[in-house]
C-alpha cells in the first residue's frame, strides 16, 4: 500500500494515537521515512500534543505568530502552501489556546482570598467537607458556632472552598492555619 502526503496529514492524529490499522500504519511509516515534509508534520503534531499536555506554562513571545507565518510562507512549496499553512495555523492556535488554558488552571495560581486578613490553610484535607456561606469569606467545619448567614449555606470540599477564595475559620480550623 502506498500513501500520499495528504493521506498522512489526514491520519496524523490517529497515527500518533495508535488508532490506524496495521497495513496503513506500515505504509505511513514507510512514507514518513522518505518524506521530510511529512516527517516535519508528524513531529510538529507530536510536539504540539506534548506541549498541550504539559503542566508548565509556555509563554509565546510577542509577534511569534506573524514571524512563524512569514517564515513558513518563505520556505513552503507553492502547491502545498495553503494546506500546510492552515494546518500550522490551526496547530499554533491550539498551542496558544492550550497555553491560555494552562495559565488559567487553578494548579498554577493561588486564588485571591476573599478577605485581606485571611491566612491560607496548610494541610487542610482537600476532601474534607466544609460549610460556606454564599456571601461569606470563610469556610467552617460543620457545627461551628461562628457560621454567619445560616440561610445561605452550602457544603463543598475544602479544596473547592480554597479554589473559590474562601479561607479557613480561625476558630474551627485552627489546627490547619499557617503560623507566621
Amino acid at each position: 500500500m502506498v500513501v500520499s502526503c495528504e493521506e498522512v496529514w489526514r491520519e496524523v492524529s490517529n497515527y500518533l494515537d495508535g488508532e490506524v490499522e496495521p497495513g496503513l500504519r506500515v505504509a505511513m511509516e514507510e512514507h514518513i521515512r522518505g518524506c521530510k515534509h511529512c516527517t516535519a508534520v508528524v513531529e510538529g503534531t507530536r510536539n504540539v500534543i506534548q506541549l498541550y499536555g504539559d503542566e508548565r506554562m509556555l509563554e509565546v513571545p510577542f509577534g511569534f505568530s506573524q514571524r512563524l507565518h512569514r517564515r513558513l510562507d518563505e520556505n513552503m512549496p507553492a502547491s502545498r502552501r495553503n494546506f500546510l499553512g492552515w494546518m500550522v495555523a490551526a496547530a499554533a492556535a491550539c498551542l496558544v489556546a492550550g497555553t491560555i488554558e494552562v495559565a488559567r488552571s487553578s494548579a498554577l495560581h493561588t486564588p485571591e482570598l476573599r478577605s485581606e486578613h485571611a491566612r491560607p490553610g496548610t494541610g487542610v484535607p482537600p476532601r474534607m467537607m466544609v460549610v460556606v456561606s454564599e456571601d461569606g469569606k470563610l469556610f467552617h467545619a460543620a457545627g461551628c458556632d461562628y457560621i454567619h448567614e445560616k440561610t445561605k449555606l452550602r457544603t463543598i470540599t475544602a479544596a473547592e472552598a480554597e479554589r473559590q477564595g474562601y479561607s479557613p475559620c480561625v476558630r474551627c480550623m485552627k489546627k490547619y492555619l499557617a503560623t507566621a
